[in-house]
């Protein structure tokens, strides 16, 4: 208990080999971690920004840009993005970031690279625990950027207080197919890469679109080309004023507990399934000729 307390004080105060260790300790699911999440506090301050969008919508160079923003105001931050997994160690296969590394040695910056592992979410299983841990410190914005698998990402907006949609001009046609999955999440609505043909014209159309889905919050739709920092200062406003709505609206931050709090009883309450160990029953099972789907689980 007095080594949980002494790794909850060294949160706190920003230690980030202290935080590097928790977040292996809460993503691996070791000895300690239910101890550290049980006496984890989180900073009213921090604002969760979940950034999704599909596969070239340039997330990691938004995330740059924003970085750059940011840390020129002297604003504490930390990253998690979310990357593909090997299918031989489950390892994140970016976790190099080469767009970031310029901050990677940044007094100001926490970036950490994890792994999908087979979600289908666009995110890792435990980031829920990791960014209560990230929350716990003083930071004053944590960026989530998901793997980039198209409209499975939606999970992303159970856990982000902000979540913004990343795409790019030559999406226009593909609108209509995404509306009932990605399309739907939007809080702030991005167009990288701003000065590519029809630019203009898929951000009027997106507009048209996203008036039509808004109900009390106005969802922006900002014009950007990340890789020449345009635009950037336009989404940072977005974002703050999105916060201020989020605090005001209690029915929205409720149901995001309720989200979270669901997803981590389903964790736990599965945390001592093994799949090896059903195959072994359910062979039993067969071979015995009374296997029955339903009544194995109704039983299990």
């Amino acid at each position: 208990m007095q080594r949980a307390e002494f790794i909850i004080r060294k949160i706190k105060e920003g230690d980030f080999y202290t935080i590097a260790r928790a977040l292996t300790q809460v993503e691996n699911q070791l000895p300690e971690a239910d101890a550290i999440l049980c006496q984890l506090m989180p900073n009213p301050v921090s604002k969760v920004v979940g950034i999704t969008g599909p596969p070239g919508a340039g997330k990691s160079t938004l995330v740059n840009a924003i970085l750059h923003f940011l840390t020129k105001n002297e604003m504490k931050i930390a990253v998690i993005s979310v990357d593909p997994s090997s299918p031989f160690n489950l390892g994140a296969l970016l976790g190099d970031r080469i767009r970031m590394a310029d901050y990677y040695l940044n007094p100001n910056v926490y970036i950490r690279s994890v792994a999908s592992r087979g979600s289908l979410g666009g995110l890792s299983a435990h980031i829920i625990e990791m960014l209560e841990v990230l929350r716990a410190a003083n930071f004053d914005y944590i960026f989530v950027e998901t793997v980039g698998v198209g409209q499975s990402e939606v999970e992303i907006a159970g856990i982000a207080d902000t979540t913004l949609v990343t795409l790019v001009p030559e999406a226009g046609d593909e609108i209509q197919t995404m509306k009932a999955g990605l399309m739907e999440i939007a809080d702030i609505f991005i167009v990288n890469k701003g000065d590519r043909k029809n630019a203009d014209d898929f951000v009027k159309n997106l507009k048209l679109l996203s008036h039509s889905k808004a109900g009390v919050w106005e969802i922006p739709v900002i014009k950007t080309i990340a890789s020449e920092e345009q635009g950037i200062e336009e989404v940072i406003h977005a974002i703050e004023s999105h916060q201020v709505f989020v605090n005001r609206n209690q029915d929205r931050k409720l149901e995001m507990y309720a989200m979270k709090a669901f997803q981590l009883i389903q964790h736990k309450r599965m945390k001592d399934v093994a799949r090896e160990d059903l195959k072994i029953q359910i062979r039993k099972k067969i071979e015995a000729g009374d296997f029955n789907l339903y009544q194995f689980i109704a039983h299990y």
